[in-house]
């Protein structure tokens, strides 16, 4: 028999409920999560879970603000990593990648009908995180472009969306065919014809 439940604070227990909605998100999809769902993974009543998120759709609210913390932190980590910004490129590329087959519910929930419909709150904060994101590439781009690294005509909003969009194409793709284990593998092999594309050497 298990002991007592360890006393967590206000902020650790909202961790604990947002990640255990991440889990259930990528096990069952967004639509078919309940916050008695939620409790049970927590092993919380659902009162407990309406004491920290007033409403559910605080709870989809508050896993977008994570996603984000999350996801930039690798993308910073792996950028301030590169030799040079092809360099720095590839590592985000792939961090991004990585991030994305240790949490695949993310993408359900950044394209998810249901929360992009009723919540523009969570719409407003999505298109926030792909400004941020575009933004970061497109310094890269910039920078990559100054030192001659790529083509000298390269126009850097193209080549951030064309970016952007191959890791989103990539993701897509391996999650509806559910080729488990191989979303790297497929990113291996496809970043070398965006180096190709915007003139990389």
């Amino acid at each position: 028999m298990s002991g007592p439940r360890q006393r967590l604070s206000a902020e650790e227990r909202q961790e604990e409920i947002i990640k255990a909605a991440v889990d259930l998100a990528g096990e069952h999809g967004v639509d078919a999560v309940t916050t008695q769902d939620m409790a049970k993974a927590v092993g919380v009543t659902q009162g407990a879970i309406f004491r920290h998120f007033p409403s559910k759709d605080l709870i989809w609210l508050g896993v977008i603000h994570w996603v984000r913390g999350r996801l930039m932190a690798v993308v910073d980590m792996a950028a301030s990593q590169g030799s040079d910004p092809i360099d720095a490129l590839e590592r985000v590329f792939f961090a991004h990648i990585g991030f994305v087959e240790r949490h695949p519910a993310i993408p359900r929930l950044l394209f998810s009908d249901q929360l992009l419909r009723k919540n523009p709150r969570i719409r407003l904060l999505i298109r926030e995180i792909l400004a941020g994101y575009e933004a970061k590439i497109r310094t890269l781009l910039a920078e990559a472009k100054a030192r001659q690294q790529v083509s000298a005509d390269l126009d850097e909003a193209q080549a951030t969306m064309l970016y952007v969009s191959l890791i989103q194409g990539l993701v897509m793709r391996v999650s509806i065919l559910e080729q488990k284990g191989s979303l790297l593998d497929e990113a291996r092999r496809l970043f070398p014809f965006y180096l190709r594309a915007i003139g990389a050497a």
